[in-house]
């Protein structure tokens, strides 16, 4: 197999100080197989154009700093082999920053609304301590292991900017700044847990507007799986007291709910369940669609009707429900 490949790479630019609008410039590149993308960004700076623009910074995957999208895909420029890309999606590789709607610069974004996020939740240690230790304020391997790997997160943003939910919502803290929440939460010689919660509990900022997309899972560089930890949030929500009544956690509520009396997903009646008899009026359109393609029936409104089949394995999953449940909703 050959060690060079000639390809296309095709840079996205733009300069917020003179441009109008972005546009994508192409360059012609002979890449060898142990050359990663922040290899290729910088020969394009100092064999193509001088004033192409980029972050950088430890090159051994810890800084985060020259986290971009290669053909759509969040990855870390300095651990990302150029010709697995190649073998990925073909011999044209398409280079564009975190966010389009944030740049300063070709690869370069304001991250301010990332770090504010971060900010926002204490990402730190919040204890009272003697100000002349005479020893470690050390932490047991369990107590570390109950991190999850959530300090290894290298603020990179990759799953900030991949977040849909973000994208459509400024006011949703992100996978990012959720995974810093927690790892500080777990910590067990904080004292600022219960305020976290709270903040990751408000809907509209909070972990109940992720949509579990697997997005920000799919992004880290890490491997630290964001979405994990927003579950784990959910659950401290609720065995801290912390999570109210409303639309969300009824949701959450009516899963169980629904796979204790059936042992499968009972859509329509989660619906119902979260929102109220009310509440289900603005899906009427979507109702409608079900019952045509037979999802639900029109008797399934009726109190003593139960149109759902059971699991043949449904006292075996309610065992497991009632053995696994850590708390009550």
């Amino acid at each position: 197999m050959s060690k060079t490949k000639k390809i296309q790479i095709k840079a996205f630019r733009f300069n917020a100080e003179t441009d109008y609008l972005p546009y994508y410039k192409s360059y012609e590149m002979e890449v060898e197989k142990n050359e990663v993308i922040l290899d290729l960004l910088n020969r394009l700076k100092y064999e193509h154009d001088g004033s192409f623009s980029y972050r950088r910074s430890c090159r051994h995957g810890i800084c985060g700093s020259c986290a971009i999208k290669v053909n759509g895909k969040p990855v870390l420029a300095c651990k990302e082999n150029a010709h697995d890309l190649i073998g990925l999606f073909g011999d044209e590789l398409i280079f564009e920053p975190q966010s389009k709607q944030r740049v300063i610069k070709d690869m370069i974004i304001d991250k301010e609304d990332f770090w504010e996020k971060h900010a926002a939740i204490k990402p730190y240690v919040e204890c009272d301590i003697d100000p002349h230790p005479t020893k470690e304020n050390l932490i047991s391997k369990e107590e570390v292991e109950n991190i999850l790997n959530a300090d290894y997160c290298i603020q990179c943003g990759n799953c900030h900017y991949a977040c849909p939910a973000l994208s459509v919502n400024g006011d949703f803290f992100g996978p990012a700044a959720f995974v810093a929440a927690y790892r500080f939460t777990a910590d067990t010689r904080d004292n600022a847990s219960v305020e976290r919660l709270e903040l990751t509990a408000k809907l509209g900022q909070g972990v109940w507007d992720c949509v579990k997309c697997f997005e920000c899972v799919e992004a880290c560089p890490k491997e630290i799986n964001p979405l994990e930890k927003i579950t784990k949030l959910h659950n401290l929500q609720f065995e801290k007291n912390i999570a109210k009544s409303n639309v969300a956690t009824k949701h959450a509520e009516g899963f169980v709910r629904s796979i204790k009396k059936h042992g499968f997903l009972d859509e329509a009646d989660i619906v119902k369940y979260s929102e109220g008899p009310i509440g289900t009026l603005k899906h009427m359109k979507d109702a409608l669609k079900m019952l045509k393609a037979g999802k639900i029936h029109l008797s399934d409104q009726l109190p003593f009707v139960d149109n759902m089949p059971k699991s043949k394995n449904l006292d075996e999953i309610q065992k497991l429900i009632e053995i696994s449940q850590t708390n009550k909703l």
